[in-house]
């Protein structure tokens, strides 16, 4: 999916790849943490793992969540894809962007999402790639959900690049296993923040210990099936294991002990760094004098509940003191399947109506290869703007159910659909 122009979705299915509006800003984890958008209904791109539900204050989790990152992922699967690569500065082009790039380019200047002129700029021996054709991306990101899934059934998508993963039963059935002289011979895989010490007689801190032995199976799992390398961060819920995730980079893992979350939660230098805070409530913050999580933590809660509500001011303020229940809820198939563009290089109405017959053609492929019998079709225009946030229209009615047979008889998984009249109709 390429950064929203117009797009085409076909609804009923529930889409757990990219948001459509910020694939070409959030290739990667990354780029994702202060990007993810606001979970709050009336903004785009909602994460579906924040809930109202937190842990209450004072009582901390037993879960082990794992937070799994990989590394530069385009990057990774053109590096796999073509190993002469390997070495070379790489960088994955998607319109005028560098969307990622690997760790040689980083060294020589090149970031992500960095205008692919000022990156030749910066290395000139920069070597770029066209990533405009995620389906390399979208099979690969399948592949070590499905890996991941072989440790435990608990595993939420977040991204092509990132994934949840409850440990917390795995983990006890571990610890019921091992004999007292095996757990005092226990120790940590990777660093532990701010270089915490561990107390094995401390079940949390246990735990989390065979959690992190687990993370590190799991990412040894990737690079030898798959070739892929990424981090890990491993903690008592989501928030704190995606944002310790990040601290070591690239192929390295961390543990977070309850003692530590605060340390961790307070090192962000701005409250937009807080995953679950979107733009616009990030917008309505700043409005009232909030920028770092501090300020959140002590802010009158009557006060944010008058300006946000009562449910957001709770649930964002919880947040800030890095309490969250939301549990790692398995994504299974994808709910909606879409095609997108910029439409950047079409300058007439000929030329804007063969693009939507690609994205069309592609959108019908995938549907098919799948199985399923979509219901609804959505057209997405958002009209081109200097702004990052602009509003978008769109318009969407349901697939008759002549339609839906015709799919159903004419094409089937593992072929090109090749006769899109049908739904060109309703699209135009």
């Amino acid at each position: 999916m390429q950064k929203l122009g117009v797009g085409l979705a076909e609804e009923g299915f529930r889409d757990e790849e990219e948001d459509a509006a910020r694939a070409m800003e959030r290739e990667e984890a990354g780029a994702a943490v202060g990007s993810w958008g606001a979970p709050e209904p009336e903004e785009p791109g909602r994460l579906p793992w924040f809930h109202d539900q937190v842990v209450p204050a004072g009582s901390p989790s037993s879960r082990v969540i794992v937070h799994v990152d990989l590394d530069c992922f385009y990057a990774q699967v053109e590096m796999i894809s073509n190993p002469e690569l390997k070495g070379k500065p790489l960088g994955v082009q998607q319109k005028y962007l560098v969307v990622t790039c690997n760790y040689e380019a980083r060294e020589l200047g090149v970031k992500k999402l960095m205008n692919v002129r000022d990156a030749k700029e910066k290395c000139p021996q920069l070597v770029l790639v066209n990533g405009e054709d995620l389906t390399r991306y979208r099979e690969m990101s399948y592949k070590v959900t499905e890996l991941l899934e072989e440790f435990s059934p608990l595993v939420e998508r977040l991204g092509f690049d990132e994934n949840f993963v409850d440990l917390t039963e795995m983990v006890e059935k571990r610890l019921q296993q091992l004999h007292s002289d095996e757990l005092s011979a226990l120790t940590v895989s990777g660093h532990v923040y701010n270089n915490q010490s561990i107390n094995l007689h401390d079940t949390l801190h246990l735990r989390l210990l065979v959690g992190s032995q687990i993370a590190a199976e799991m990412r040894e799992a990737m690079y030898n099936q798959l070739g892929l390398t990424g981090c890990a961060g491993v903690a008592s819920n989501k928030l704190l294991a995606k944002l310790v995730s990040g601290i070591f980079k690239p192929n390295q893992q961390t543990v977070l002990l309850p003692e530590s979350s605060q340390d961790l939660i307070q090192s962000l230098n701005h409250i937009k760094e807080m995953p679950g805070i979107g733009y616009k409530t990030t917008r309505r913050l700043e409005a009232l004098g909030v920028s770092s999580v501090r300020d959140l933590q002590t802010f009158p809660s009557k006060t944010l509940e008058k300006e946000l509500g009562i449910s957001v001011a709770q649930r964002i303020q919880k947040l800030s003191f890095g309490e969250d229940n939301s549990p790692v809820t398995p994504s299974g198939l994808p709910q909606s399947f879409s095609e997108e563009d910029s439409f950047k290089k079409c300058s007439s109405e000929v030329e804007a109506k063969n693009k939507i017959e690609e994205l069309l053609a592609s959108l019908l492929n995938r549907v098919c290869q799948d199985g399923r019998k979509p219901h609804t079709v959505r057209l997405i225009i958002r009209r081109y703007s200097s702004e990052k946030h602009c509003g978008r229209e769109s318009r969407q009615c349901p697939i008759p159910s002549h339609i839906i047979h015709k799919l159903g008889t004419e094409h089937f998984p593992g072929k090109k659909a090749k006769d899109k009249s049908a739904l060109r109709t309703l699209v135009t």
